[in-house]
């Protein structure tokens, strides 16, 4: 189904949340948090979008987003966090979207993440394509690796390998990492219906980042391009507590 184009112009990209979530579905911390992004066609992207959306762009360019980060206590509403279940390593292949309403968002290609409850849970619950994998996040002074290898779900062999070096905090992000970092959303379609579940969390403390290496498919393995060159963008941020409402 082709994607529709916004009825309204996108709304503005905002430091904070223009949804509070005092009550919310769902609620968990995102640590550790790399940011890899390539440049991307619109046209290469959007035939992979849930169909009530069209590609986000910068300038006439979109971008295809590896995100790599460890998943702090899951829980539902206002339960604690669950320690051992709700805790695990994740990377996501995320694309950025907007629907004809004009909300911006993301949408997720892949997710990798270390157990396998949550997996099974969010492709039975929210149609979410989570793939069970083997994963790391290991930290040594200023620099972060991470690593997953693919077990069950999704195109196998699939893997990533990368690590980062941690620099100068971001005091006021450019355009673009405001673009890339400021999403209050998730578009999928469980089911075969549109859904936006909307997120609320402070805003994230960046800071820029070095890549010292990366060896990937994930990105090819979700039907892209294969990234050529480096990234555009390398970010990380020490993390947010986030809060998903309806």
């Amino acid at each position: 189904m082709p994607q529709m184009p916004p009825a309204v112009g996108p709304e503005p990209i905002s430091f904070d949340p223009p949804f509070t979530a005092d009550r919310p579905l769902l609620t968990q911390s995102w640590l550790d948090v790399a940011f890899l992004h390539w440049a991307a066609d619109p046209a290469d992207v959007a035939p992979l979008l849930p169909a009530h959306t069209a590609p986000d762009t910068l300038d006439g360019v979109t971008y295809i987003g590896l995100v790599a980060f460890r998943m702090h206590k899951v829980g539902w509403f206002r339960l604690p966090g669950i320690p051992y279940l709700g805790a695990f390593p994740e990377t996501n292949v995320r694309l950025y979207t907007v629907d004809a309403d004009g909300r911006r968002g993301v949408a997720f290609l892949s997710m990798d993440a270390a157990r396998l409850i949550p997996v099974v849970f969010g492709r039975a619950a929210f149609r979410l394509p989570y793939v069970w994998s083997r994963m790391s996040v290991r930290q040594d002074g200023d620099t972060v690796a991470y690593a997953s290898s693919r077990r069950l779900f999704g195109p196998r062999p699939a893997h990533s390998r990368f690590a980062v070096r941690v620099g100068e905090r971001i005091v006021e992000p450019t355009e673009l990492e405001h673009f890339l970092t400021a999403r209050w959303g998730l578009h999928t379609e469980p089911f075969g219906r549109p859904l936006y579940l909307p997120n609320a969390h402070p805003r994230w403390p960046l800071h820029r980042a070095e890549l010292l290496h990366c060896e990937e498919d994930l990105v090819a393995a979700a039907g892209l391009p294969a990234p050529a060159g480096p990234p555009a963008s390398v970010l990380y941020s020490p993390g947010v507590a986030v809060r998903f409402g309806l």
